[in-house]
C-alpha cells in the first residue's frame, strides 16, 4: 500500500507532515503544526489535483496514520504520531 508508485506520494506526505511548518506555507485558518494542513496545500506540494491529494490523505486517514480536524468548512490533516509508532513497532517485531 505504501510501496507502490502512488505509495511514494503517501510516504512523501507523511514525511512533510512531520514538520509541516517547514514544508507548507502559512494558512489563513489553523496552525500547520497544531491543526494540520489542507488537501489543497498537499496537492500543490505534490503537484497533483486536490482530488488526488484527498485520495492519498483519505487512505492515510483510513489506516490511522493521519488524523483530521475540521475548521470552518475545511478539513486539516496531521500525523497521528502514536499510531505511527505503534505500526513501526509491529514491523520491528516482524508483524
Amino acid at each position: 500500500m505504501l510501496r507502490t508508485p502512488a505509495g511514494q506520494g503517501r510516504l512523501d506526505i507523511l514525511e512533510w507532515l512531520k514538520d509541516p511548518a517547514a514544508h507548507f506555507p502559512s494558512q489563513r485558518y489553523g496552525h500547520p503544526v497544531r491543526d494540520g494542513v489542507t488537501a489543497r496545500a498537499v496537492a500543490v506540494k505534490l503537484g497533483v489535483s486536490r482530488s488526488v491529494a484527498e485520495t492519498h490523505l483519505g487512505l492515510l486517514v483510513d489506516i490511522g496514520l493521519v488524523r483530521t480536524r475540521r475548521i470552518r468548512w475545511r478539513t486539516y490533516y496531521r500525523r497521528d504520531e502514536m499510531r505511527i509508532a505503534e505500526v513501526a513497532r509491529m514491523f520491528e517485531k516482524g508483524w
